[in-house]
């Protein structure tokens, strides 16, 4: 009852108080305190943004190191790539011609040496294998200039390059020592071969000086025949101005006769004139 009384006069003299158990809790000062009421982790979820899982990536297979090389070549070649089509510039070359001698020796010369010597076989018909220019210069190691001069004279006659010889031994009596240069040389063969010998038939050696034919007697026993020249003034390409020193050369004809008497015919009938006999034409 004693209460009950206090109760009353303390309403009644403050209306708004609020009973004890009806007082609201007192408001939190802690910032990260959480308002009553929510569910944990809504606030969280509010703040930040949603992010979906991401799909588990698999690694890719490292290629073996031959099929990187591959790679690697075929992005060098261009391989892949379009290539522009380019249109032919022109009709092809036509073949060069023929030497004018090589026709006349498949033509008249085998079929005549073959029914000469009874050759039944055509491998055994001779033929003309090479033909080497050499020119020996003595003062080669003093002169080095007259042996480079030299060799250009023999490249414009033959219409190749000269190689230069050197000395195989060392010979004291003539201060030669092994390796020296002693000249230059040059080897034909093929279509070049029978062009030069048909200048060198033709024109060079109308040129020389006394010219009554060649020696019949210059063969060496094996079917190949020698010819020395005094000077190389004889050939049309050498320019008389710029010539600073007249030399000679030795040009020898290396054939497949084996024997001297085939090879002796072999060359008369490509026109060669020998001493005492009358030259074939050559059409």
């Amino acid at each position: 009852m004693l209460e009950k009384k206090e109760r009353s006069e303390s309403e009644s003299t403050n209306p708004g108080a609020v009973p004890r158990g009806d007082e609201p809790a007192a408001a939190s000062t802690d910032p990260e305190a959480k308002p009553q009421g929510e569910a944990p982790g809504t606030a969280d979820s509010a703040a930040a943004p949603q992010t979906e899982p991401q799909a588990a990536v698999e690694p890719k297979p490292e290629k073996p190191a031959k099929s990187q090389k591959k790679d690697k070549k075929a992005k060098q070649a261009g391989e892949g790539k379009e290539r522009p089509v380019t249109e032919p510039a022109g009709p092809p070359p036509e073949p060069a011609p023929r030497p004018r001698l090589l026709e006349h020796y498949e033509q008249r010369v085998r079929p005549k040496l073959a029914q000469q010597f009874g050759l039944g076989n055509t491998h055994q018909i001779p033929k003309l294998m090479k033909i080497v220019l050499n020119v020996g210069m003595g003062d080669a190691p003093k002169n080095p200039k007259g042996l480079e001069a030299a060799a250009a004279e023999l490249a414009a006659i033959t219409g190749q390059h000269a190689v230069v010889t050197r000395a195989k031994r060392s010979v004291a009596n003539f201060n030669l020592r092994q390796g020296m240069a002693i000249g230059c040389a040059v080897t034909l063969r093929g279509a070049r071969m029978y062009e030069f010998l048909d200048r060198f038939i033709s024109i060079a050696v109308p040129r020389m000086r006394d010219f009554r034919g060649l020696s019949p007697d210059s063969f060496d026993g094996r079917g190949n025949y020698t010819i020395g020249i005094k000077e190389q003034m004889i050939f049309p390409e050498i320019d008389y101005d710029k010539v600073e020193k007249i030399h000679g050369m030795d040009i020898t004809l290396v054939t497949s006769a084996g024997r001297d008497d085939t090879a002796r015919a072999l060359l008369r009938e490509l026109g060669m004139p020998f001493r005492g006999e009358a030259p074939v034409a050559v059409n």
